[in-house]
């Protein structure tokens, strides 16, 4: 197995992350720095993460939490706001599975496989989010829906088609498979429409339904399973 994806699975980084930990000469494999995150691993080799030993985690967690505005979604936080990762009491080292801004509410997941984050949050599988924008100057007319759908041009590329219907004068349910920085945000302004609320109300097949601000609950191993199964079945190994 490769370095960054043991640390992955052991619930250290996700793998990009882990990679970045590798180059940055924080990991050593019996003893000796590696900065290679290809560099394979067996069993019986000693993998330490700043001279912790490094053991992959028996247990999967998987756990889907309601984000509150005013909570950041990191594990920790310099400033000292609240984090999507103090909601959970767990003793197993958990971390959030992509991000969401911290007016931004609603569904985010948090887990300890690496490799479960990497599946569900790199570009390649094209895992879809769901959201819900209130957003300012309506009516939403359908120039403006028939635009996201085509895809917008925004200061790093084009988007990717949305699936986007208009649920009241105000407000509309938009679907990606994208994960830029304020990208909702970014393509409704585009269109002429700032948001002014924003909750994201599925990840892949998995559903905020009426778990309450603040709560989060286990996911089950089919909710799991359904998970590894959204978006595109085929993505980097």
């Amino acid at each position: 197995m490769r370095l960054a994806k043991f640390l992955a699975t052991a619930g250290v980084a996700s793998r990009r992350a882990s990679e970045q930990l590798i180059s940055a000469g924080r990991v050593t494999v019996d003893g000796v720095t590696v900065t290679d995150p290809a560099r394979d691993v067996e069993p019986l080799n000693a993998v330490a993460f700043d001279g912790e030993p490094v053991r992959q985690a028996p247990i999967r967690a998987v756990y889907a939490v309601h984000k509150p505005a005013g909570v950041v979604s990191t594990a920790d936080d310099p400033q000292g706001r609240p984090t999507v990762v103090s909601l959970i009491p767990s003793a197993l080292r958990l971390y959030p599975v992509g991000r969401l801004d911290i007016d931004t509410t609603g569904l985010i997941l948090l887990t300890n496989d690496g490799e479960l984050a990497h599946r569900l949050t790199h570009p390649s599988f094209e895992v879809p989010k769901q959201y819900l924008a209130v957003v300012t100057r309506p009516p939403v007319r359908d120039a403006a829906l028939r635009a996201l759908r085509r895809g917008v041009e925004l200061d790093d590329g084009q988007t990717a088609p949305a699936r986007v219907r208009r649920l009241a004068p105000d407000t509309i349910e938009l679907t990606i498979h994208e994960g830029r920085k304020r990208q909702v945000k970014r393509m409704c302004e585009h269109v002429g429409h700032p948001v002014r609320r924003l909750v994201r109300v599925a990840f892949g097949e998995l559903e905020l339904g009426d778990l309450a601000p603040g709560a989060y609950r286990q996911l089950t191993a089919a909710e799991v399973d359904k998970l590894t199964s959204s978006g595109r079945a085929a993505g980097p190994v």
